[in-house]
């Protein structure tokens, strides 16, 4: 009796294939590892049916979603129903990061691979706490040592931060350039909306 263990039924459509590999997924599969498992010719059949997937979902108003994350894709609560879904005992809670961690976590993605010398050159404190505790939420890792005297070690972002921050891939960090635009502008906002100080409320007019 031949083994039919693992092949795709006939009568299923890729679409309904993939859909089922990404409800049993944990973690994002990238296209090619998507196709393997549905038994799809390539990658590019992958993608296609991912989005005969999205279509569906969106035209039945469906809590979910396939979106591209950590260099993969995945299926997802749409944003909307997170509040109702964080209800359930059962969903791990939010990662909450400090001021402190957010700081040096966005110096090593906009920095990485980079030591810690540098990092606390960066911010002026000491940072061996905080990147112990990115170290155990695993959102970074040691990449290796440096080659300058005494050999520190390299720290970069991993998957799980671009999982956390919805990220596909490092590429769509924000720009250095867009963000200080952004600060400068804010700055000017407030610098126009604060309130003129006593010596030049009593200055006479000309």
């Amino acid at each position: 009796m031949p083994d039919n263990r693992g092949e795709r039924s006939l009568s299923a459509p890729p679409f309904a294939v993939v859909e089922g590999a990404l409800f049993a997924a944990r973690e994002p599969l990238s296209y090619r590892r998507l196709a393997a498992v549905s038994g799809l010719q390539d990658a590019t059949a992958a993608r296609s049916a991912v989005i005969e997937i999205n279509k569906r979902l969106e035209a039945q108003g469906c809590a979910f979603q396939v979106e591209e994350v950590a260099g993969g894709v995945q299926m997802l609560t749409r944003k909307e129903f997170a509040s109702w879904v964080r209800r359930r005992p059962d969903v791990p809670s939010e990662h909450l990061l400090s001021h402190a961690m957010l700081e040096t976590l966005a110096i090593i993605a906009y920095r990485q691979p980079i030591v810690r010398a540098e990092i606390e050159a960066i911010r002026g404190v000491n940072c061996d706490e905080i990147l112990r505790q990115l170290l155990q939420r695993a959102l970074i890792r040691i990449a290796g040592r440096d080659e300058e005297l005494g050999r520190p070690y390299l720290y970069e972002t991993t998957r799980t931060f671009l999982q956390l921050f919805g990220l596909t891939s490092l590429d769509n960090l924000p720009k250095l350039q867009k963000i200080r635009a952004a600060e400068a502008e804010i700055a000017v906002r407030l610098n126009e909306t604060a309130p003129r100080s006593d010596a030049s409320i009593l200055q006479p007019e000309d």
